[in-house]
């Protein structure tokens, strides 16, 4: 990996893999938000384009390609095991179309969204409830402090 990235001293090439770990870390922190590449390219040190090159020098894709590889890893766990519609699993995994979730999950798997869902029941999977997988995924707020009072009896 080291050698992927050019002429630079052995020294210089780790430095900047610690960098795109850390922009690659991010997208994997924050992949179901929506990612500006120019602010993860920043946190690199990097222009939006020298870090595109490098990314996909060193990991073999763009970072584009890899956010949508992880949003697709992520939906195809929840399409196994949450009783949740593929239009809110697109949404919940940070697709912003289901058009082009699907697409993206057809390219990278060979199968649409819904078929997948098919053969993992065939397979035995039982989903769990949405709501249940919306709180694991924190789609509902936090109580505020006025209900925790009240819940524990010290509300006024």
């Amino acid at each position: 990996m080291i050698s992927m990235i050019g002429q630079s001293t052995a020294a210089e090439n780790l430095a900047r893999l610690r960098l795109l770990r850390r922009a690659k870390d991010l997208m994997d922190r924050d992949w179901s938000e929506p990612i500006d590449l120019d602010d993860v390219a920043a946190s690199a040190g990097y222009s939006r384009y020298h870090f595109i090159r490098l990314f996909k020098q060193v990991y073999g894709e763009t970072p584009g390609q890899y956010l949508s590889r992880r949003r697709v890893e992520r939906s195809q766990d929840l399409l196994r095991s949450a009783n949740l519609t593929v239009t809110e699993i697109c949404v919940a995994v940070g697709f912003e179309s289901l058009g082009s979730f699907c697409t993206r999950f057809k390219q990278l798997t060979g199968q649409t969204p819904t078929e997948f869902r098919q053969a993992a029941l065939r397979d035995g999977s039982a989903p769990v409830p949405g709501c249940f997988v919306l709180l694991w995924a924190g789609g509902f707020r936090a109580p505020d402090a006025t209900f925790e009072k009240a819940e524990h009896g010290t509300a006024s």
